[in-house]
């Protein structure tokens, strides 16, 4: 029996929505299960394959430890899987050591929530695979901070670099795109040495965080050319993220001519988000699985960031829709259990703020400019793998460990090296 007859996946489980960081911090788990009941209650769900933990658990793939220690240090998932608030005070070296700090607290039921988090990343990866659709959506992801031993900007598993892992099993080429207003570091970090996962990222840089993604910052020794970097300053608007995101995914369509694509669609580039100071509509952020989706080649749209409560399950809601090609009406639905969090307006649409724009054409084009050079860099399509197959039994096994020991290996004297470079 054929389970999935809709073009696209969606992943959502009840639990999510119980997890919590604490009352204060800025990051709401909250925020998904407000986006999968406005989903519902605009009549999506019934145009798509509806998923959950339990099923990805039971009918797709076990997402377990072995999972999770594909890209993390075992040593940093035992800590995960004990900790709690509870204890955590007799854990303070390790706590310390891997980076649990003030933006990421011990959880209650850490482990539970990493699972969770990750299951639908990984199983939309199987699913994309699996040719069971063509697009995969799992807004409980994109926690593109967490690193192989580090906890980093509310990530604790990085479940963008787990999806991967796994389409590469599959796929010789993965491209991954960024659009939250942070870096994508963690997922940039993990491909950094490789030519079959390109990362390219639209983000703020400078006096912010993470501080990385300089647009020099192009990848090293097989990976050189492979990572993307557009470092924007404040105040980006609809019109500049369209005119710099076509040129750049052209470029990269052309030469790295990807199998499949993961977009991190975090939310905080929007207008108005407590942490964020881009000025995007939510129209505006859709453009890009509008422009990615021409291309015809299968799509992972994962969350990420977004700390206005109102704000985020505006956008997926609509970006779900999107996916579907499902015009939705502008009034919030009046059966939504959370439509008090919709006023005054109740709609999905807001006018943006009267932010400044402070990135010039002048600037944005020397950018384009550059990067584009990079990826002429690139011969099309050069990455080969011997008995390239499609399909669940023919995957390809893949070396994680050969893949990640260089980077270690190599991590600091690459650093010193991009010191010396941006310096001179």
């Amino acid at each position: 029996m054929n389970l999935f007859k809709q073009n696209v996946t969606y992943y959502y489980d009840e639990e999510f929505g119980t997890f919590n960081y604490s009352t204060t911090h800025p990051m709401k788990p909250l925020r998904v299960a407000i986006t999968d009941d406005l989903v519902g209650h605009y009549g999506l769900k019934q145009y798509m394959n509806c998923i959950d933990q339990t099923f990805v658990q039971t009918y797709i793939k076990r997402v377990d430890e072995d999972i999770l220690t594909q890209f993390h240090s075992q040593e940093y998932i035992d800590l995960i899987k004990i900790i709690t608030p509870e204890n955590k005070c007799q854990h303070e070296d390790q706590l310390y050591r891997f980076n649990f700090m003030e933006d990421c607290p011990v959880l209650d039921r850490l482990f539970d929530f990493c699972l969770c988090q990750t299951s639908g990343s990984v199983g939309a990866a199987c699913v994309i695979a699996d040719q069971k659709s063509n697009i995969a959506i799992n807004w409980t992801g994109g926690l593109h901070h967490a690193k192989q031993s580090e906890a980093s900007g509310f990530c604790y598993v990085n479940d963008c670099v787990l999806g991967i892992l796994e389409l590469l099993k599959t796929y010789q080429r993965v491209l991954y795109v960024d659009i939250d207003i942070h870096h994508g570091d963690g997922v940039e970090e993990a491909f950094y040495l490789t030519d079959r996962v390109m990362t390219c990222s639209f983000h703020k840089f400078k006096e912010y965080f993470p501080g990385t993604g300089h647009i020099d910052d192009i990848g090293h020794d097989k990976g050189k050319y492979y990572a993307v970097n557009f470092p924007l300053n404040e105040g980006l608007n609809d019109d500049s993220i369209q005119f710099i995101f076509k040129p750049v995914i052209d470029k990269i369509m052309e030469n790295f001519r990807p199998d499949v694509v993961m977009l991190q669609g975090g939310t905080d580039s929007l207008s108005g988000d407590r942490l964020g100071c881009f000025n995007l509509s939510i129209k505006g952020h859709g453009t890009c699985i509008e422009y990615l989706k021409k291309f015809n080649v299968p799509i992972i749209m994962v969350g990420g960031g977004g700390y206005t409560l109102r704000n985020v399950p505006r956008c997926w809601t609509y970006e779900t829709s999107l996916a579907l090609n499902i015009p939705i009406q502008d009034n919030i639905p009046d059966e939504s259990d959370y439509k008090v969090y919709f006023g005054p307006e109740y709609k999905l649409h807001l006018p943006i703020s009267n932010m400044e724009e402070q990135n010039s054409k002048d600037y944005l084009e020397k950018n384009i400019v550059q990067i584009l050079e990079n990826l002429k860099q690139i011969t099309p399509g050069c990455v080969q793998i011997d008995h390239h197959a499609i399909g669940k039994e023919s995957r390809q096994k893949v070396d994680y460990q050969e893949l990640f020991s260089e980077y270690r290996d190599n991590r600091e004297e690459m650093q010193i090296e991009q010191n010396q470079d941006q310096q001179g």
